[in-house]
């Protein structure tokens, strides 16, 4: 069985500096509203996304994700990704080890770098130490999860003496995801520390990212973490409607717009329907369309990538209503999820 979760970044539509705050306020309780949805109808994962931008509002998303678990019973709970480079990981561990007490359980972290840079100077630290930052950041969150108290020292912050760290979560082992894109030594360093792995394509055809895959996988059971453990975690771009070109249709405007603004930032094109159509067509990454459409596309692409054991869709930065994405979120829970069990 796949499991089926949305990633969310909180996005915000303002129509003015002075409506921000009411605006906000409102989109906050809609994205609230549609992760209890989401609860109710039986998707397994929801997970939040960190920026630090005025186009989302998920720069607090442990904050976030603990308001969620007060409201839901049954749904894993976790981040999509937390900017683990521009954090503290003492910090990180005893949030989501809180949002585990809140949600009697549920807590997951996905950890990587982000697709955005705004965290490094918005906390002071420099883009040449872009690689140093995240592997040594990432091995004391790994032992403070694993060790209490614990002994560190490092570059990027101060040294730790028999130092205890809490709270501590209910689970004994909290889930540990790291989150990548297409860096070979990302999918390699997953594997030789036996962590799930979240792997977001945005782009291109999801079958390329095999051979990346693979080496994951190798390299975890080339360092004596059992199969069962190297799990794989597929992140797209996806909307379901009762009809595919009606979905398409629908996505379309609301993508091109948001991926023209970051392509300027970037050096890219501006988004065409043609790009648009090839990514939500056979091979492509997009989940557009209508359950069993989508159904058959994301198991063609779990084969395609040796077994995925959860997909996750990202569809609220296309400008779609609260009333669309809570159609789409009940389509997915009722429709889509019995297909890929």
């Amino acid at each position: 069985m796949i499991e089926l979760g949305i990633d969310s970044f909180a996005a915000v539509n303002v129509s003015s500096e002075e409506q921000r705050p009411q605006e906000s306020m409102q989109a906050m309780q809609e994205l609230l509203e549609r992760m209890e949805l989401a609860d109710e109808v039986g998707l397994d994962f929801f997970g939040m996304g960190e920026h630090h931008r005025e186009e989302y509002m998920d720069s607090a998303h442990a904050v976030i994700l603990a308001a969620a678990a007060a409201r839901t019973r049954q749904i894993k709970l976790g981040s999509a990704v937390t900017v683990l480079s521009a954090n503290d990981p003492v910090r990180v561990f005893q949030e989501f080890a809180t949002l585990d007490l809140v949600s009697k359980g549920r807590a997951e972290m996905v950890v990587g770098r982000g697709s955005f840079i705004d965290a490094f100077p918005l906390f002071g630290y420099s883009l040449d130490d872009y690689n140093e930052l995240f592997t040594e950041k990432l091995n004391l969150l790994l032992r403070i999860r694993d060790e209490n108290p614990i002994s560190w020292s490092g570059r990027f912050r101060p040294a730790l003496k028999e130092q205890p760290i809490y709270p501590r979560p209910i689970q004994k082992h909290l889930p540990i995801w790291l989150g990548v894109g297409g860096t070979p030594a990302s999918f390699k360093r997953a594997g030789e520390l036996g962590l799930p792995l979240a792997v977001a394509v945005i782009g291109g055809e999801t079958h390329r990212f095999r051979p990346l895959v693979d080496m994951y996988r190798e390299a975890g059971l080339r360092a004596g973490h059992r199969e069962e453990d190297l799990k794989v975690s597929l992140h797209s771009l996806g909307y379901l409607g009762e009809d595919t070109q009606a979905a398409l249709d629908t996505f379309y405007p609301g993508y091109a717009e948001a991926f023209t603004k970051i392509g300027k930032e970037r050096g890219w094109g501006p988004v065409t329907r043609y790009q648009f159509d090839s990514q939500a067509g056979p091979l492509g990454a997009f989940l557009v369309g209508n359950p069993r459409d989508v159904a058959e596309k994301i198991l063609r692409h779990s084969e395609a990538l040796g077994g995925i054991s959860r997909v996750t869709f990202q569809m609220d930065s296309a400008g779609l209503t609260h009333e669309q994405l809570k159609a789409s979120i009940r389509l997915m829970g009722r429709e889509l999820k019995p297909l890929l069990a």
